[in-house]
């Protein structure tokens, strides 16, 4: 039996193992439409019974050794590397991914579970001066239970990001994956985590609708919500949290800009940004959505750019060698097309692209664009890319700042000059000589303004800062005395 066998979890959800649901929901492969399988929804009263259990859970898991903790992720990390060939095939079919795209992403899962088996025995806390005599301590204890939400773009590392170094620092798991990618997703990772030794009830998968999504936000037992998706959604839980008094970490949008430096390589300059915007059809949260370009390349670099988007193929990768494969949906690949199509409209120009082709959409390259324009302002999550010039650095830096998203940001050409700039840019990440598009676990991940609330995942630090609580302790060698 292979580790995703329809058999073990069709028509089913985790949750203290794999039972079956009334309600389920087909798992469709979007370059054909063809079914891949069936996924078992859970209900909102799933998701009660769920956290209830995850909090008794979570008390025995919390109390295991760090070392029994830890070898449960290496565990995963080896499962991970032994079925990757496994994995990879339900990211091409039920993601959509093209076949390198896929395997980057099974790498850095693999990665994941390594960099967080580190996490148990990892410094948990500080001695603090006292003005008393005693012992003053701030340690950092589980959160307890932790519900991840995660999106169909890249949604395996998306979700496991959050649940990885959740359950290595003693944290209980409700994880709902975007019902679009329930299996590369969610069933994915409870497989792993159910073969590497993880105790029952620890983690929770629970494929639903919104009514799912809003349960494993308000559930009480639920302390802190890792939500990655788009800005509307995670201003919505953002207020939900709020309210709950729960902390949200909030992953979301970015419309991230590209600079190209006078004197840049253009022929390189074009292969970066061609790679940051039309990697997984620019259905990233990091993909490259604004070539910023010095008046004195803006021509070379627009032609070399359209040249390399005219000679990408579209297709089903699947069953084709192919550099694009199908947007997610109809819905979103009609929105994309509507996007092009209402600039061009406004006075943007076609140099590449601008057509639906299948399941997917041509790669395309946009010029003569004002900045009000929607392929501009907007985060289009498709493979376009839109150009504008720029004649000084201070122009460069206001038209990057100009954009309510602060996630990621690539700048390419003289690094003296780069690094200028970069003191100058409001966001996340800055890439000097790189496309926008990049990640390791090790990495502290996140943005600012409307794509996230700051919060960070990847690295320790930012990892036992996510999803641990600090607690004062203090200790005296015998009872104080009071004055009462």
């Amino acid at each position: 039996m292979t580790l995703l066998d329809s058999a073990v979890w069709g028509g089913k959800f985790y949750s203290d193992g794999w039972h079956d649901s009334p309600a389920e929901q087909p798992v469709t492969e979007p370059a054909t439409g063809d079914r891949l399988g069936t996924v078992g929804l859970a209900s909102a009263e799933d998701v009660s019974r769920a956290a209830a259990r995850a909090a008794e859970a979570q008390r025995t898991w919390a109390a295991t050794s760090p070392q029994q903790r830890a070898a449960v992720l290496r565990r995963a990390g080896e499962l991970f590397t032994e079925h990757a060939a496994e994995i990879e095939d339900w990211l091409v079919r039920e993601a959509g991914s093209v076949r390198s795209k896929a395997g980057f992403e099974a790498g850095l899962a693999i990665g994941e579970c390594f960099e967080c088996a580190g996490l148990p025995t990892h410094p948990q806390g500080e001695v603090l001066t006292s003005e008393d005599a005693r012992w003053s301590l701030a340690r950092r204890r589980p959160a307890g239970v932790v519900s991840v939400i995660a999106p169909f773009n890249f949604p395996l590392i998306l979700g496991l990001r959050s649940v990885a170094p959740a359950l290595a620092l003693g944290n209980a798991v409700l994880l709902k994956p975007d019902p679009r990618t329930a299996v590369s997703g969610g069933v994915v990772i409870a497989r792993i985590f159910e073969e590497a030794g993880l105790p029952a009830g620890v983690l929770h998968l629970l494929p639903g609708d919104g009514s799912v999504g809003r349960a494993v936000v308000e559930a009480p037992e639920v302390r802190v919500i890792s939500f990655t998706g788009s800005t509307p959604v995670g201003r919505a839980i953002g207020e939900q949290a709020g309210r709950l008094l729960k902390r949200a970490h909030l992953e979301l949008g970015g419309n991230n800009a590209l600079v190209v430096l006078p004197g840049a390589d253009v022929a390189k300059a074009a292969s970066a940004g061609a790679f940051g915007s039309y990697l997984h059809q620019g259905q990233i949260c990091m993909t490259t959505g604004r070539h910023i370009v010095h008046e004195s390349l803006v021509e070379e670099y627009t032609a070399a750019l359209a040249a390399k988007a005219e000679a990408l193929p579209v297709g089903d990768p699947a069953r084709q060698d192919v550099a694009l494969g199908p947007i997610i949906d109809r819905r979103q690949l009609e929105r994309v097309h509507g996007i092009v199509t209402d600039s061009v409209a406004a006075g943007a120009k076609l140099a590449a692209g601008g057509e639906i082709d299948g399941a997917g959409y041509r790669a395309t390259v946009l010029t003569g664009l004002t900045t009000d324009m929607p392929a501009w302002r907007e985060e289009i999550f498709g493979p376009v890319a839109p150009v504008i010039s720029f004649a000084t650095t201070e122009e460069a830096a206001r038209i990057v700042n100009d954009c309510e998203y602060g996630l990621s940001v690539g700048i390419l050409g003289d690094v003296g000059t780069a690094m200028k700039l970069a003191d100058r840019i409001d966001s996340g990440k800055v890439h000097i000589n790189e496309q926008t598009v990049s990640d390791e676990p090790n990495a502290p991940f996140g943005g600012v303004k409307a794509s996230g609330t700051g919060s960070r995942f990847g690295g320790a630090a930012a990892n036992v800062e996510a999803f641990t609580e600090t607690q004062w302790l203090t200790v005296r060698p015998d009872i104080a005395d009071y004055p009462f």
